[in-house]
């Protein structure tokens, strides 16, 4: 099992909702986040006085997936999230060693 952790423009949430979907994912803990990369936010104008907006609105996306898919999932997210600008984000790939569902107790692939 595969967890893949993507970071991307909130706009993109809905068009990488709708790719996972097509692609049989059928779960997504999404998580508001703030941060900044090579971007390093930028200024903004306020009343008059210029002031630095170091951390930029993201959205956190995680996924847990068999191995047979994880691929599918990476190419689905970076497709759906590419703006070709600066900040589109950044997918991270992990290993799972096990998963268990509370309610039924299920394990591993069964879990997701």
């Amino acid at each position: 099992m595969k967890k893949i952790e993507a970071i991307i423009k909130p706009f993109k949430l809905d068009e990488v909702k709708e790719a996972l979907h097509e692609i049989g994912v059928s779960g997504i803990t999404v998580t508001e986040a703030k941060g900044f990369g090579r971007q390093k936010g930028h200024t903004e104008l306020y009343r008059g006085a210029e002031y630095v907006v170091d951390f930029l609105p993201k959205v956190k996306l995680e996924v847990v997936v068999g191995d047979e898919i994880a691929e599918r999932v990476v190419e689905a997210i970076a497709a759906a999230a590419q703006t070709g600008r600066i900040g589109d984000g950044k997918i991270f790939v992990s290993t799972i060693e096990s998963a268990l569902r509370i309610r039924t107790g299920e394990k591993d692939d069964d879990a997701i």
